[in-house]
C-alpha cells in the first residue's frame, strides 16, 4: 500500500471530532422539528378543508422558498458565519409555530393561517439546510464526507421520518396546540446544541462584492461542472414527482373514505417505513459506494425512486406500500449521500454556500410546483392516476445515467 492509500485509509478511520457531534445532536433535534411539523400542517389543514388543491398547497408554502430565496440565503453563508445563520434560522422556526399555537388558541385558526406559517417556516429552513451542508467541510476531512453525511442522513432522517410522524399523528390526535408548540420547543433546544459548537465559521473574503456578484459566481461554477448540474437537474425532477405524491398522499391515506383508510397515527407509521429504510441506508451508503461505484448506485437508486412514488398507483394496501417505501427510502438517502458528499468534494469552500444553493434551486426548486401539479393532476385525474404519471416521471431519468459514469465523476473529484 502506498504511503498517499494509507493515510487516506486513516482519515477514513479517525474519529469525526466532537465538534462535528454537537452539530449532529443538534441537527437531530432540529429535524425532529421539522418531522413532527410537517405531519401536523396538514394534519390541521384537513380540519378546515377537504379540496385536494388547497392541501397540496399548504406544500407549495412550504418550499416555494427554494424556488425564490435559495441563491439569496447561499450567498449570505458565503458571506456570514454559517453557524450562526444556522443558530437565527432555528429561533425563527421556534418562534413561529409558537405563535400559530397562539393564534389556534385563540380560535382564530384558518387554512391561510396555516400558509403563513408555512412559508415563513420555510425561508428560514433554506437559510439552514444551506448553511448546514456548507459548513460539513469545515468540520471533518474531505476522506470523511461520505462517513460524515452517512451519519448525520441517519439521525435526520430517522428523527424526521422515523419518529417525528408518528410523534406529530399522535399529538394531532391529543390537541391541536400540541402538534405545533411541541415543534417550536424541539427547535428551540436545536439552538442550545449549536451554541456548544465552538469556532468561527465565516469563509475569507479577498474583496468586497456585491450580492449579485455573489450569487452570479455561484450559478457559473455549477453550469460549468456538467456532472453537478446533470445531478442538480435530476435530482429537481425526482424532487418535482415525490412532492407531487407526497403532497396529497394524506387524502389517499387518511380517514374512512379514502383508499387506504388510515388514522392520523397509521399514517404517521406509514411514512415512518421509508424513514426505517433510509436509517438503514444510511449507514450502508458508504459501503455499497465502494463496492458498486457511484454511477451504478445511482443508477439503482432510481428504480427505487420510481417505485417509491408510483406504487400507491397500483396498490393501496399499506402492508404492500411500507416495504416499499423503506426500500425507497434506503436508495433515496443512498442518492443523498454520494451526490451530497461530491458536491462538497468538487467545491471550493469559499463558494460551498452558493453552489449549495443554486443547487437546490434546481434540486428544490420544483417542488413547490410539484406540489401544486399534484394538486391539480389528483383533482383532474383522480389520485391514482397521479401516482402513476409521477412514477413514470421518475424512471425517466435513467436517459441522463450516460452523463454519470465512474469515469467522468472520477474526473469531476480529482480536478478539485
Amino acid at each position: 500500500m502506498t504511503s498517499h492509500a494509507a493515510q487516506v485509509k486513516e482519515r477514513h478511520r479517525a474519529p469525526l471530532g466532537a465538534s462535528y457531534w454537537k452539530l449532529w445532536t443538534s441537527s437531530g433535534l432540529s429535524n425532529l422539528a421539522d418531522g413532527v411539523f410537517k405531519i401536523a400542517l396538514p394534519l390541521l389543514a384537513i380540519q378546515f378543508t377537504q379540496s385536494p388543491t388547497l392541501v397540496a398547497g399548504l406544500s407549495v408554502a412550504a418550499t416555494l422558498p427554494w424556488l425564490l430565496f435559495a441563491l439569496t440565503a447561499g450567498a449570505l453563508a458565503d458571506r456570514l458565519d454559517r453557524r450562526k445563520l444556522m443558530l437565527w434560522a432555528n429561533l425563527s422556526r421556534a418562534a413561529l409555530p409558537a405563535l400559530l399555537a397562539a393564534v389556534v388558541l385563540l380560535d382564530l385558526g384558518s387554512v391561510w393561517a396555516l400558509y403563513v406559517v408555512a412559508l415563513m417556516v420555510g425561508v428560514a429552513e433554506t437559510l439552514y439546510d444551506t448553511s448546514a451542508q456548507s459548513i460539513m467541510p469545515q468540520l471533518v476531512h474531505r476522506d470523511q464526507l461520505s462517513r460524515a453525511n452517512g451519519r448525520l442522513y441517519a439521525v435526520e432522517l430517522t428523527t424526521n421520518q422515523f419518529i417525528g410522524p408518528p410523534l406529530g399523528g399522535l399529538l394531532v390526535a391529543t390537541g391541536v396546540v400540541a402538534g405545533v408548540a411541541v415543534p417550536a420547543a424541539l427547535w428551540l433546544a436545536a439552538v442550545g446544541g449549536l451554541l456548544l459548537v465552538p469556532g468561527a465559521f465565516r469563509t475569507e473574503r479577498e474583496q468586497k462584492t456585491t450580492l449579485r456578484f455573489d450569487i452570479g459566481e455561484g450559478l457559473r461554477f455549477l453550469w460549468n461542472q456538467k456532472i453537478l448540474r446533470t445531478l442538480a437537474v435530476m435530482t429537481g425532477v425526482f424532487n418535482f414527482a415525490s412532492s407531487a405524491a407526497f403532497a396529497v398522499l394524506v387524502l389517499f391515506a387518511v380517514g374512512p373514505a379514502s383508499q387506504m383508510g388510515l388514522s392520523e397515527v397509521g399514517f404517521g407509521l406509514l411514512l415512518t417505513t421509508s424513514a426505517l429504510g433510509a436509517f438503514v441506508g444510511s449507514f450502508l451508503s458508504e459501503r455499497v459506494e465502494a463496492r458498486l461505484g457511484r454511477s451504478t448506485s445511482l443508477m439503482l437508486t432510481i428504480f427505487g425512486a420510481a417505485l417509491f412514488v408510483g406504487a400507491p398507483a397500483l396498490t393501496a394496501n399499506p402492508y404492500v406500500l411500507g416495504p416499499i417505501f423503506f426500500v425507497g427510502g434506503m436508495l433515496i438517502v443512498l442518492w443523498n449521500v454520494i451526490t451530497v458528499s461530491l458536491r462538497q468534494r468538487i467545491t471550493p469552500n469559499r463558494l460551498l454556500g452558493r453552489v449549495n444553493s443554486a443547487y437546490r434551486l434546481l434540486a428544490w426548486g420544483t417542488m413547490p410546483l410539484g406540489a401544486a401539479a399534484g394538486g391539480l393532476l389528483a383533482q383532474w385525474l383522480g389520485l391514482q392516476v397521479m401516482f402513476g404519471i409521477m412514477g413514470v416521471l421518475t424512471l425517466a431519468l435513467l436517459g441522463m445515467m450516460p452523463v454519470l459514469t465512474n469515469k467522468a465523476i472520477a474526473a469531476a473529484d480529482v480536478e478539485s
